[in-house]
């Protein structure tokens, strides 16, 4: 599999992601020992707190988020995600919990959102920034469909910052995880496994969290904050859209 380093980031999440969905949302549990719920259910807190009425979720893939979202408030709430199967598999999640009425999912790029300026006042996006070009006009692009004073948050994996906790990430990343996918989802499951963590650490060498940090005040987020979880596997980011 060529990396997105060799490929438009676009067309390589498309290729990544096309034959996961059926098991996604299980896998993603299993080889994050769990920790993926957690993690989610933190970013999505930072959005819902602050009752919105119609929220956007960027990345959505099977709509996990987007249903902890209807689950958690009264907002409606917007689904956008690039990849067909992971759509569609989504759609499916959303029927089968009778939430069509309040979820919609849309095909569509972080980097040229399909709605117009300040249409949304809750933005939650996840495991994103490693699979567009330009974080920070991505940011910007983001920061355009909220309004003032929205409440957006993140979550991507992390890089723990013990030195020995990184040593245990690090063999769990590079050797555990290509196996454990390989053995519980097959050959796709393994390409995410051995992908997954370079990834992360390729993430983390062009930006690092302050960077990260920087770049959301850069785009028009204030009050920006982060959170690292599960030993420092799990970064979630959060902030609201200036001028509110």
């Amino acid at each position: 599999m060529k990396t997105s380093q060799d490929q438009n980031p676009n067309q390589f999440a498309q290729q990544l992601f096309t034959p996961l969905p059926s098991r996604y949302d299980r896998l993603a549990e299993v080889l994050s020992f769990g920790q993926n719920h957690r993690w989610r259910t933190e970013m999505v807190s930072h959005v819902v707190d602050r009752r919105p009425s119609l929220v956007l979720d960027v990345a959505s893939g099977t709509a996990g988020v987007a249903l902890q979202l209807a689950d958690r408030s009264s907002a409606r709430v917007v689904g956008v995600d690039l990849t067909p199967a992971m759509l569609g598999t989504g759609k499916e999640n959303v029927a089968n919990r009778s939430m069509a009425r309040r979820i919609q999912l849309v095909a569509g790029r972080a980097e040229q959102l399909p709605f117009a300026d300040a249409t949304f006042d809750g933005l939650t996006f996840t495991y994103l920034f490693r699979y567009v070009a330009d974080p920070l006009a991505t940011l910007e692009e983001l920061a355009r469909v909220v309004r003032p004073g929205a409440p957006v948050a993140s979550l991507e994996f992390g890089e723990p910052d013990n030195p020995f906790w990184w040593s245990a990430w690090w063999l769990y990343t590079r050797a555990v995880l290509p196996v454990a996918g390989l053995v519980t989802g097959g050959k796709e499951w393994f390409e995410v496994g051995r992908f997954l963590g370079p990834s992360i650490s390729g993430l983390y060498r062009q930006l690092p969290v302050p960077a990260t940090v920087e770049l959301w005040r850069q785009a028009g987020f204030t009050d920006v904050s982060y959170r690292r979880m599960s030993l420092g596997g799990g970064l979630v980011m959060w902030g609201r859209r200036a001028g509110g």
